[in-house]
């Protein structure tokens, strides 16, 4: 009999980085893969990209309309109510064996949440990272207590899982499948790019920006946007591909802003989602990613350019050599756009290593999900593992 997987997606970004898992499980004869959309996926403000999902394939086992159209922290409160009450339904019809969710947003909390009481294993992504700039560090500390499998991007991560009381032998170092899809990706030519976004790209050097409410802040997100949006403007000699802001509180103010903005500055081009396929290609012809977004942080340095990391959002996160941090200020995002599109810094970037593994990730978490499934090695009581911190203290 096969074994049901469920995989919860929500944004465009989880989606990217899951589809070489998702290929993996569906490729399967003895799997059989639910894949639940979500959250940004079915909503037209953000590109309504559960129509991507399935132009590459994949069925959709249950679709749950959960965004609320107030944009605040009720809002978001809401929301995950919407996901706990819908993705239950669908537990209480469909029982999958296991289920595989993605990294920190609300609602992957409130389907986390909703697994546990349905006693369906988790086998959770990207564990153990530190975000401190954003509301997502409590959900994802949060997931790892509800997770009984973790599948971590790099070994400080691994230490951080163990830490929070996991027993090391259910946390696995198998790096981010990020870098699997830079590896993997069938890039378009940078003509194809341009003709595609209807954007010239290569008139002269261009950026591609991604920026998102830092949550954990009140009420900052319009004004740190108005002060990047200044530094933008006096870069005269670039231009700027800006991606939209997730479905956060304050991401719907952003994303109105920037659309304003594009219309009165050629030099920008605003979309709501590129997809894997377009927005790894931009970042492989970009002169830098600017911005706050974990991409910047984890898949930016894999093409050897700079990243210029504004805030703190990210604060927290293991970071390469190539990352530029600075303030949410015109002044000090023009001194670090100046100094990641200088030569000496440019050429540093491109001998960066990548710190989040070798592109191997999805073969070894569909053989480590696989080896649990048929062995019947799920054990749901789980023993808090304690460190002797004796000696540390």
């Amino acid at each position: 009999m096969k074994k049901k997987v469920c995989v919860v997606t929500s944004t465009r970004a989880d989606y990217g980085i899951l589809v070489p898992l998702l290929r993996r499980i569906a490729d399967d004869e003895a799997l059989e893969l639910q894949l639940v959309a979500t959250g940004a996926h079915l909503c037209s403000l953000f590109g309504h990209t559960v129509d991507e999902i399935e132009r590459d394939g994949f069925a959709i086992a249950r679709r749950i309309p959960i965004l609320k159209t107030e944009d605040s922290e009720r809002g978001v409160s809401e929301t995950m109510a919407e996901m706990l009450i819908g993705f239950s339904a669908f537990l209480s019809e469909s029982r999958p064996d296991v289920a595989v969710l993605l990294g920190d947003r609300y609602e992957i909390f409130a389907a986390a949440a909703a697994l546990v009481n349905a006693r369906v294993p988790i086998a959770h992504l990207h564990g153990g990272e530190t975000t401190e700039g954003a509301i997502d560090e409590c959900f994802r500390h949060g997931i790892t207590k509800m997770a009984y499998l973790h599948f971590v991007s790099c070994e400080s991560y691994r230490k951080r899982v163990i830490q929070l009381g996991e027993d090391p032998k259910r946390v696995y170092n198998v790096g981010a499948l990020g870098i699997e899809n830079i590896l993997n990706t069938k890039f378009l030519s940078i003509d194809e790019l341009q003709e595609a976004l209807a954007f010239p790209l290569t008139e002269s050097p261009y950026a591609v920006v991604t920026f998102h409410p830092v949550t954990m802040e009140e009420d900052t997100a319009t004004a740190q946007m108005e002060e990047l949006l200044s530094a933008l403007s006096s870069c005269q000699e670039m231009r700027f591909l800006i991606t939209k802001a997730n479905a956060d509180a304050g991401g719907r103010h952003i994303n109105a802003r920037l659309d304003a903005y594009a219309l009165e500055n050629p030099r920008c081009k605003v979309v709501g989602s590129l997809g894997m396929q377009k927005y790894l290609s931009a970042l492989r012809y970009a002169s830098c990613a600017i911005g706050n977004s974990s991409s910047g942080i984890i898949e930016v340095p894999a093409f050897g350019i700079p990243t210029v990391n504004i805030g703190d959002r990210q604060r927290g996160r293991l970071q390469a050599e190539s990352v530029i941090n600075c303030l949410p200020t015109k002044e000090d995002i023009l001194r670090a756009i100046q100094l990641a599109t200088s030569p000496t810094f440019a050429k540093q970037a491109r001998e960066v290593k990548s710190l989040y593994g070798d592109g191997k990730t999805s073969e070894r978490i569909h053989h480590i999900l696989r080896d649990y499934l048929f062995a019947e090695r799920i054990d749901l009581k789980k023993k808090f593992y304690d460190i002797d911190f004796e000696e540390q203290l």
